[in-house]
């Protein structure tokens, strides 16, 4: 196994955008991968609500009766869409749990590179097994797992790509989430369009075959990727130094701020993906294009936005950064949860407002516009965050901590959506604003103790 000096990237010539070309493999990697799991995603509630858990269909599911009695015994009696929007966030969260395992496992036995492939097989296996009712579960359980392997891994060779210093790193960080955005993007056109139209089954077999493409894209890449840290850290056991030890202690004063960001911001994969298909006015009449907006096609809303908004945000914080007035890191992420406070707070209106039990189509237009504008202030951030902070002999593990704000999220954001069929959806929505509007608060209050600690 290869050896590589800490602290340095492989010497790989600069011939995409400026940048590794191992970048643009990465950037495949991911697109393909994110193809496959917002597809995925995009059909789960409105699979699960509209016909998996029927009555008629639910008994086929191997160990669906076991799973209802324990989430029943936590939760008392659940009806079609709570059982739904609990399985979501289960699914969601330990999407984003397992990457701490991933990590360790990453870091302390296989290395990046094998871990990622071993992961990639286990989600390739498990969208197609998707296809199958009565795997449904296990199904959901092997991507789990295999997302667990993948995702740490795959965003830690970003990083490595570069020597410590080099200015390019959160630049490639924008390019690579653009390249998560531009799966997430084509997934629910293609998957949820199938899904609904076609079959069930034949949307998540798209995302297979979408798994399939990228963990090929991956073994091709290999000689072009960073080697491994991994025969170094089995020489090189030292102790955390007092400026490590401050910077994890940082990352981990924010979990909680941002687990309740992603409990509301993950809302648009379950009460959103409701909302549209039951409360939104869907048709469309202008010049250009009439007919009805498909329910699944506002999943490719966000993304979208994303690849069209990253270039202008990014400008913008150069331009704040020449004059000295760019946000901090942290103060960044405060914005991104007002982003979200905002959004919802849109929706509020539109539920106020709405006549005959619906809202127009354009009251979810200006939401995701919101919302999106949000996360591009807290994710990417984020994640850069943590490359240049943990030490880089726990760089995966610390990346899998990291993404477990999402596995808590997530859960939450099931929990909090199982309220939905059960409220009035002004008050729902005014809810799950209140929810990211205290984040946003807590984050802005540990700006000015962080800074040192997070070295901005």
């Amino acid at each position: 196994m290869a050896v590589e000096r800490m602290g340095r990237g492989p010497a790989v010539p600069r011939d995409f955008l400026r940048h590794p070309k191992g970048l643009a493999f990465l950037f495949a990697t991911e697109m393909w991968e994110r193809f496959s799991y917002y597809g995925m995603r995009a059909l789960l509630v409105l699979y699960m609500v509209n016909y998996l858990l029927q009555p008629e269909h639910a008994g086929a599911v191997i160990g669906s009766a076991t799973l209802k009695s324990g989430l029943e015994f936590l939760f008392g009696p659940l009806a079609v869409q709570p059982l739904a929007s609990h399985i979501y966030g289960l699914y969601t969260g330990f999407v984003y749990l397992t990457p701490v395992f991933g990590g360790m496992l990453a870091d302390r036995v296989l290395g990046q590179r094998r871990t990622v492939i071993f992961g990639a097989v286990l989600m390739t296996l498990g969208h197609f097994m998707m296809a199958f009712e009565p795997l449904f579960l296990l199904a959901l359980l092997i991507l789990i797992l295999g997302n667990g392997a993948f995702k740490p891994n795959i965003s830690t060779q970003v990083g490595r790509l570069y020597p410590p210093g080099d200015p390019r790193r959160d630049r490639a960080s924008s390019i690579f989430y653009v390249g998560i955005n531009l799966g997430a993007l084509l997934a629910p056109l293609v998957c949820g369009t199938l899904g609904k139209e076609v079959g069930w089954h034949y949307g998540f077999t798209a995302a297979g075959i979408g798994m399939t493409i990228g963990l090929g894209i991956y073994l091709y890449a290999l000689p072009k990727l960073p080697a491994d840290y991994l025969q170094t850290t089995r020489h090189e056991k030292k102790p955390l130094e007092a400026s490590e030890r401050r910077g994890i202690g940082a990352l981990l004063l924010l979990f909680i701020p941002v687990t309740l960001f992603w409990a509301t911001y993950e809302q648009q994969g379950n009460t959103i993906a409701l909302w549209a298909d039951a409360s939104t006015d869907r048709r469309v009449n202008l010049l250009i294009w009439r007919g009805e907006i498909p329910t699944t096609w506002f999943q490719s809303f966000n993304p979208l936005m994303i690849i069209a908004f990253t270039p202008f945000v990014t400008a913008l914080w150069a331009w704040q950064a020449r004059r000295r007035r760019e946000p901090s890191t942290v103060t960044k992420m405060a914005f991104g949860c007002f982003g979200v406070t905002l959004a919802n707070l849109i929706l509020f209106i539109a539920a106020v407002t709405a006549e005959g039990g619906k809202a127009s189509w354009l009251w979810l237009f200006g939401y995701f516009v919101v919302i999106t504008v949000g996360e591009l202030y807290i994710s990417p951030v984020g994640l850069s965050l943590v490359t240049k902070v943990a030490p880089v002999r726990m760089l995966s593990m610390i990346m899998g901590v990291w993404l477990a704000t999402s596995f808590s999220g997530n859960l939450l954001a099931g929990w909090l959506g199982s309220f939905w069929s059960g409220m009035e959806k002004q008050s729902f929505f005014l809810m799950i604003a209140a929810v990211a509007a205290v984040a946003g608060l807590v984050i802005w209050a540990f700006d000015r103790p962080l800074r040192s600690s997070l070295r901005q």
